[in-house]
């Protein structure tokens, strides 16, 4: 059954976000992965506390399960790697992760890891199925069946393969932002405002040589630009007089640019710009609020998704494996916990076992 079609002319380990050169750009827009990691989780603070947000909170979750050994293989450290934080970092940057599980020598899993993505290149059959997985490092490679690994993958509408991360939609946001910084960044190095203009207005009408407006330039960069200069008296002479620029409005919208490019990037990553420190946005009521819309809207679908997806991937090791948080003892969660107890409880028409059932409480 050729669900996907035949991948003729095609790389078949191709790897995800590799059409391009490693520094394709559409304008300053970056459109590699390694360029949009560096210019927006490496160098955005922005999206680095956006995505530290919920790779965090997915993997500090309570988690329950099926086999508490299921537990323990899951948030131990394999290389001082926290699976957890690392696969949800993954999914929410490029859009896909894998999961390696590596044997302990007697024929069960001994240790998750999850490998760099941009490193991972799909094989496919004729028909488009996935039948192993190459992991590159330079010029080695290394050839993994797909029993040996768990891909996991956000939704992605033009590929068959691969995920589509956040970072990618974001990614005309951070330029704008990071745009802004560098405008805000020159104009401190300037006095923090336009330098002016020095009219030349001399009585005869004469205009200043090359020579002379060369020398001019240069003693104005050494004596009177940039932020340690600023207020310096000057002093002029020969028909010279400084006309002082104020900022524009154009100017003064950069800053409510970069504050919507900031809000634009909270959006593409699921996270309440309150949570932000983000100006301007009265969505949420308060704090608190925007702290459970965090959960409720991000945290938790991320983390269901890694769950599900690692607990298909163990069950030939663990029989009937599940994984999932335990919302009961997620702390932001605790008032949506009390108003389903309190309407359960007020259930007249309930039953004492009933009620246990619908809180999940067993007998």
């Amino acid at each position: 059954m050729k669900l996907f079609g035949r991948k003729s002319g095609r790389d078949p380990s191709r790897p995800a976000l590799a059409r391009g050169p490693s520094g394709g750009a559409i304008g300053e827009w970056p459109t590699s992965y390694e360029a949009q990691v560096r210019a927006g989780y490496a160098a955005n603070p922005v999206v680095q506390r956006a995505v530290r947000l919920v790779m965090e909170s997915v993997g500090w979750a309570p988690l329950t399960a099926s086999d508490p050994a299921l537990v323990a293989l899951v948030a131990a450290r394999s290389g001082g790697q926290a699976l957890l934080e690392t696969v949800a970092a993954q999914l929410l940057l490029h859009g896909n992760a894998y999961v390696q599980l590596i044997g302990d020598g007697q024929g069960g899993v001994g240790e998750l890891y999850a490998l760099r993505p941009e490193r991972v290149g799909i094989e496919a059959d004729a028909s488009g199925w996935p039948v192993a997985f190459r992991y590159r490092v330079g010029e080695r490679a290394m050839r993994l069946g797909v029993e040996d690994v768990v891909h996991l993958k956000a939704f992605h509408p033009l590929d068959d393969h691969y995920g589509q991360g956040c970072l990618g939609a974001a990614a005309g946001a951070v330029a704008i932002h990071n745009a802004a910084t560098r405008w805000n960044k020159a104009l401190l190095d300037n006095a923090a405002r336009p330098s002016g203009a020095l009219v030349y207005e001399p009585g005869d009408g004469s205009a200043l040589s090359a020579e002379q407006f060369d020398r001019l330039r240069a003693e104005m960069d050494a004596g009177f630009a940039g932020a340690a200069n600023a207020g310096r008296p000057m002093l002029l002479e020969g028909g010279l007089k400084w006309q002082a620029m104020s900022l524009t409005p154009a100017d003064m919208d950069f800053v409510g640019l970069k504050a919507a490019a900031a809000r634009e990037i909270a959006l593409a990553f699921g996270v309440p710009p309150m949570l932000l420190g983000l100006p301007g946005d009265a969505t949420y009521a308060n704090y608190r609020e925007a702290n459970r819309a965090l959960w409720r809207l991000a945290v938790l679908p991320l983390a269901g998704a890694i769950l599900s997806g690692l607990a298909q991937g163990l069950r030939p090791w663990f029989a009937d494996a599940a994984l999932s948080v335990d919302v009961d003892k997620v702390p932001a969660m605790a008032e949506d916990r009390a108003t389903a107890w309190a309407s359960v409880t007020a259930a007249d028409f309930l039953s004492v076992e009933e009620k246990r059932a619908m809180l999940g409480i067993g007998a």
